[in-house]
Protein backbone atom coordinates (compact mmCIF):
# COMPACT_ATOMS: atom_id res chain seq x y z
CA UNK A 1 0.00 0.00 0.00
CA UNK A 2 1.14 3.22 -0.95
CA UNK A 3 2.29 5.68 2.44
CA UNK A 4 0.65 9.07 1.74
CA UNK A 5 3.94 11.22 0.74
CA UNK A 6 4.30 8.21 -2.43
CA UNK A 7 0.81 9.30 -3.34
CA UNK A 8 1.80 13.21 -3.15
CA UNK A 9 4.89 12.32 -4.96
CA UNK A 10 2.92 10.60 -8.02
CA UNK A 11 0.33 13.16 -7.87
CA UNK A 12 2.38 15.88 -8.21
CA UNK A 13 5.08 14.94 -10.39
CA UNK A 14 3.44 12.19 -12.84
CA UNK A 15 0.10 13.77 -12.99
CA UNK A 16 1.52 17.27 -13.72
CA UNK A 17 3.88 16.61 -16.44
CA UNK A 18 3.37 19.97 -17.92
CA UNK A 19 4.92 22.19 -15.33
CA UNK A 20 8.02 19.95 -15.44
CA UNK A 21 8.04 20.00 -19.11
CA UNK A 22 7.48 23.62 -19.97
CA UNK A 23 10.12 24.16 -16.79
CA UNK A 24 12.85 22.20 -19.00
CA UNK A 25 11.42 24.31 -22.22
CA UNK A 26 12.39 27.64 -20.36
CA UNK A 27 15.86 26.75 -20.72
CA UNK A 28 16.38 25.46 -24.23
CA UNK A 29 14.59 23.76 -27.07
CA UNK A 30 14.23 20.05 -26.81
CA UNK A 31 13.19 17.29 -29.05
CA UNK A 32 10.40 14.42 -27.78
CA UNK A 33 12.81 12.04 -26.63
CA UNK A 34 15.78 14.51 -25.07
CA UNK A 35 12.32 15.76 -22.99
CA UNK A 36 11.37 12.39 -21.48
CA UNK A 37 15.59 11.57 -20.72
CA UNK A 38 15.53 15.41 -19.29
CA UNK A 39 12.97 14.66 -16.84
CA UNK A 40 14.35 11.67 -15.50
CA UNK A 41 17.64 13.12 -15.09
CA UNK A 42 16.46 16.43 -13.67
CA UNK A 43 13.46 15.42 -11.85
CA UNK A 44 14.12 11.79 -11.11
CA UNK A 45 11.19 10.19 -12.83
CA UNK A 46 10.32 8.07 -15.71
CA UNK A 47 7.64 9.41 -18.40
CA UNK A 48 6.15 6.83 -20.81
CA UNK A 49 6.73 7.82 -23.75
CA UNK A 50 3.04 8.28 -25.42
CA UNK A 51 2.19 10.39 -22.06
CA UNK A 52 5.09 12.44 -23.26
CA UNK A 53 3.89 12.80 -26.85
CA UNK A 54 0.81 13.46 -25.64
CA UNK A 55 0.74 16.49 -23.25
CA UNK A 56 3.59 18.02 -25.86
CA UNK A 57 0.95 17.84 -28.28
CA UNK A 58 -1.96 18.54 -25.70
CA UNK A 59 0.48 22.33 -24.30
CA UNK A 60 1.15 22.94 -28.55
CA UNK A 61 -2.88 22.80 -28.87
CA UNK A 62 -3.77 24.94 -26.43
CA UNK A 63 -0.06 27.46 -27.25
CA UNK A 64 1.74 26.98 -24.69
CA UNK A 65 4.34 25.17 -26.81
CA UNK A 66 5.94 25.90 -30.50
CA UNK A 67 6.41 22.87 -32.82
CA UNK A 68 9.25 23.36 -35.15
CA UNK A 69 10.69 20.75 -37.62
CA UNK A 70 14.71 21.20 -37.86
CA UNK A 71 15.90 18.19 -40.03
CA UNK A 72 14.12 14.93 -39.02
CA UNK A 73 13.27 16.19 -35.61
CA UNK A 74 10.46 18.02 -34.17
CA UNK A 75 11.76 20.44 -31.93
CA UNK A 76 9.14 22.15 -29.33
CA UNK A 77 9.83 25.50 -27.21
CA UNK A 78 8.39 27.38 -24.55
CA UNK A 79 5.67 30.54 -25.51
CA UNK A 80 5.11 33.40 -23.83
CA UNK A 81 1.87 32.08 -22.98
CA UNK A 82 3.40 28.96 -21.45
CA UNK A 83 6.06 31.24 -19.89
CA UNK A 84 3.58 32.98 -18.01
CA UNK A 85 1.91 30.03 -17.03
CA UNK A 86 4.50 28.54 -15.53
CA UNK A 87 4.93 31.33 -13.34
CA UNK A 88 1.34 31.05 -12.32
CA UNK A 89 2.26 27.28 -11.28
CA UNK A 90 4.86 28.22 -9.34
CA UNK A 91 3.50 30.94 -7.38
CA UNK A 92 0.73 28.57 -6.80
CA UNK A 93 2.76 26.36 -5.60
CA UNK A 94 5.19 28.68 -3.09
CA UNK A 95 1.58 29.46 -1.48
CA UNK A 96 0.53 26.55 -1.04
CA UNK A 97 3.92 25.32 0.78
CA UNK A 98 4.19 28.51 2.97
CA UNK A 99 0.44 27.62 4.01
CA UNK A 100 1.00 24.07 5.01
Amino acid sequence: METPSERLKRKIMIENLWLFILSLLKERPLYGSEIRKAVKTRFGFWTGNVTSYKVLYSLQKRGYVLRQNKGKRKYYSITEKGRAELRKAREMLKLLVKSI
